[in-house]
């Protein structure tokens, strides 16, 4: 049975990754600050489910916490290190920009400390499409220049993978950066824009629509993403040098077992018919309040997920509909509305 330590498991894509391994036989030990960035009672409820499923187990602590995250590591002895923890949010850098130095950069050092004195056969950790920026090129590819961050969020996380690939060089530590693409689904954060617009939608209130709905995004529905993640777990990068299959498209360093990996749906989605699907599901019609571009915003994003393919067999295929769907009926069964 192999052991995985995951940073971020009272979170969202961490809840449902642990629980996806634990499924599958996994023992998992989850690492969580339960910060109040959102609803505490969401994170604690996510955790209080993980812990009923045998084989689960969790510290509550923040990832600046380096010896409290050691001593929870060491405890462990995990195989395979997630890292998903971290200050996330593109809007809420531009009001608390320190969160995100201390929690994405002094924390992930301290998960890469962690991983190099284990020695794990393997360290996963998250990254964002946000760290494409201005790029204008799309779909986009692991292997386009990505350098242009338009904020301290997406620049954290650039920099969290300059980080990883220094450590994977230095220590030969297999490693392996995926990128987000706005990820939705059942158990979702309330900064998120499918639950803010179903939650105003429910209640009454309007909904904010910015650059006037001119806007696209790739959804990612989260069971699909965190099955790449777990395929993933398994396409460990190889030693530079080594004997290895070549695969079209790799972003596999020439210096280091590390690559980068986009996890999308492979889809452009307008923000307006994003609107519209979530009205069709709840039958009810939305007040729209259309607003500028917000700062460091960006007005698209389309993943190329070819290498994810190439890599596992696997592609997210998710139909919106069918996850809005999915999503309302736990909003609605979560909150009796």
């Amino acid at each position: 049975m192999q052991r995985v330590f995951i940073t971020g498991t009272a979170g969202f894509i961490g809840f449902h990754l642990a629980r996806l391994l634990l499924d599958e036989g996994f023992s998992v030990h989850g690492y969580d600050g339960l910060t109040d960035y959102y609803d505490v009672r969401l994170k604690q409820r996510r955790h209080q489910m993980l812990l009923q499923t045998p084989g689960f187990t969790a510290t509550e602590a923040m990832l600046e916490d380096n010896d409290r995250l050691w001593q929870a590591a060491d405890s462990f002895q995990p195989d395979i290190i997630v890292h998903l923890a971290a200050q996330a949010g593109v809007r809420y850098s531009l009001e608390n920009p320190r969160a995100y130095i201390d929690a994405n950069l002094v924390g992930t050092f301290n998960v890469m400390e962690a991983a190099r004195r284990l020695k794990v056969s393997h360290l996963l950790m998250a990254s964002t499409s946000s760290v494409y920026g201005a790029n204008e090129d799309m779909p986009f590819a692991e292997t386009d220049k990505a350098d242009t961050q338009l904020t301290i969020y997406a620049a954290t996380k650039k920099a969290n993978e300059a980080m990883g690939h220094a450590y994977a060089h230095l220590w030969e530590i297999p490693t392996t950066l995926f990128r987000f693409f706005t990820v939705y689904g059942p158990w979702g954060r309330p900064d998120l824009a499918l639950f803010k617009f179903v939650d105003a939608i429910l209640n009454g209130r309007p909904i904010d629509i910015y650059n006037h709905g001119n806007m696209h995004r790739d959804f990612t529905y989260v069971d699909d993403l965190v099955r790449g993640i777990r395929l993933l777990m398994d396409a460990v990068p190889p030693l530079p040098g080594a004997p290895h299959t070549a695969v079209e498209g790799d972003s596999l360093s020439p210096a280091a077992p590390f690559r980068i990996v986009n996890i999308g749906n492979s889809q452009k989605v307008n923000l307006l018919d994003f609107v519209k699907a979530i009205e069709a599901e709840l039958g009810v019609a939305a007040e729209r309040n259309y607003m500028d571009m917000q700062a460091g915003d960006v007005p698209a994003t389309w993943a190329d997920c070819s290498l994810l393919q190439n890599l596992t067999g696997y592609r997210p295929q998710t139909d919106i509909g069918a996850g809005i769907a999915r999503f309302v009926s736990w909003y609605r069964e979560y909150y009796g509305k």
